[in-house]
């Protein structure tokens, strides 16, 4: 059994599991798109219906700010969520500041359709957002004629004076980041005539696919490269559109992992979303041996959902191509963790994106391995994992940084370690995955309440 230190911090201490992980679950709504619905659902004309949100803090938080900004937002007691749209244009000014928590997506997202309203606003976040760099956003959205006022580096707290009537952007990404993409576009919106953006490698499409959903022009084209050019035409009629959240296959990951390496289990994750520019993980582990399938394919509000059946594998040493990350961003730490468990040495390329996550994750998953035995080592931008063959010694302490995917990460490694594993704090677990502990001992993890 793990056993859970009482402090508002939340420690743990993980043991390894005592028996295979076996069951059915579904994970929570996918965080990105949840971020999303909120927010276009504010800035289309109407009332949109929302099924199957994620509840998390950080979705949350995106849900006050848009109240904050004019828009109707109401959670029934079924869980399914009402938005009422002040129409693309109209938001008001707030009256506060707009705290977005932990929340980088939100906050990066949230500054492109600020910037393009006429209004004054001021951003702020927990501490580990506030460290986060805020420049790579702010620096193109400027662009449209805002204004910014920010700490050193463009980091939070962040006074924003938008522009009514913005200027349509032009531009090229220098490094693949779905959330810069996505705050380019969303800056847009509100300007006349064509806004383009162009990414070195794809990312992530939700902008994309949900601006088409509630009735944007949107065009995207492949480039000679291999990345894409997106069009997207400005000042286009928003019209409410109800729409359905799939589980998220960032939180999908943590469950999928840890039956791949936790002996004898047998999962099925139901509801999953399995947009391919998310799917880099699964496409990963089956490159290493893993037995995951892939069951009653679907689409649903757009997007491509299906059942993932997982049982414990045996995992070998694997090389991601750098043009892989923008799909998996998220889920190195867990993969680290499976490769840790592997066979074999596995490099992952291009990983430089880590190190402005929620904290430097390149850093933090090095440290994470480390600390419990398992050798690594960092080549330029590429991570290279030296796998232990099921051995991984564990008893290491894990300094989260307040990083949920980072606490998530050591929490699977402590199932198959050695020696039980410590975690420093596992309290902002619920910004992306509510009741994470309680699903994984549905399955017989094992952790302590």
């Amino acid at each position: 059994m793990t056993q859970a230190t009482s402090s508002s911090s939340r420690p743990l201490r993980v043991s390894r599991a005592g028996s295979p992980l076996s069951g059915t679950l579904s994970v929570p709504g996918d965080k990105s798109i949840s971020h999303r619905a909120l927010m276009f659902s504010a800035l289309a004309e109407g009332k949109t219906h929302i099924t199957g949100l994620l509840e998390g803090e950080d979705v949350l938080r995106t849900a006050d700010a848009m109240r904050a900004l004019g828009a109707q937002i109401v959670r029934e007691e079924n869980g399914n969520w009402h938005v009422t749209g002040q129409g693309l244009g109209a938001l008001t000014e707030p009256a506060d500041v707009l705290d977005m928590g932990n929340s980088g997506t939100a906050a990066r997202l949230l500054s492109g359709i600020l910037a393009s309203h006429g209004i004054m606003s001021v951003m702020t976040g927990d501490a580990s957002l506030r460290r986060r760099p805020m420049k790579r956003v702010t620096d193109p959205l400027a662009g449209t004629g805002a204004v910014f006022l920010a700490r050193e580096g463009g980091r939070l707290p962040l006074a924003i004076q938008g522009n009514a009537s913005p200027a349509p952007l032009d531009y090229r990404l220098p490094v693949a980041s779905a959330q810069v993409k996505s705050a380019v576009l969303l800056a847009g919106l509100n300007a006349e005539g064509e806004t383009r953006v162009e990414e070195p490698v794809p990312t992530r499409d939700h902008t994309e696919n949900m601006l088409r959903h509630f009735g944007a022009t949107v065009q995207v084209e492949q480039t000679p490269e291999g990345g894409r050019v997106i069009r997207l035409q400005g000042r286009p009629k928003l019209t409410a559109r109800d729409v359905v959240v799939p589980g998220d296959p960032s939180s999908a990951a943590f469950v999928v992992v840890a039956a791949l390496l936790v002996p004898g289990s047998d999962v099925v994750i139901a509801g999953v979303g399995l947009n391919p520019l998310r799917t880099g993980l699964f496409t990963t582990l089956r490159e290493m041996g893993a037995r995951l399938n892939i069951t009653n394919e679907r689409i649903e509000g757009g997007e491509p959902v299906g059942d993932l059946h997982v049982r414990a594998s045996s995992l070998q040493g694997v090389d991601v191509p750098a043009d892989r990350a923008p799909s998996m961003i998220d889920e190195y730490p867990i993969l680290a963790v499976a490769a840790g468990y592997a066979t074999g040495v596995s490099r992952f390329r291009g990983v430089e994106e880590l190190r402005v996550k929620e904290s430097d994750r390149l850093a933090s998953t090095v440290a994470l391995l480390e600390q419990n035995g398992v050798h690594t080592k960092v080549d330029g931008d590429d991570l290279i994992v030296f796998g232990t063959a099921g051995a991984i010694p564990g008893g290491g302490l894990v300094e989260t940084h307040m990083d949920h995917r980072l606490a998530m990460s050591a929490s699977v490694l402590g199932l198959v370690a050695q020696q039980p594993v410590e975690i420093d704090d596992t309290a902002f677990i619920d910004t992306s995955f509510p009741g994470y502990f309680g699903l994984l001992n549905q399955l017989g993890a094992g952790f302590a309440a």
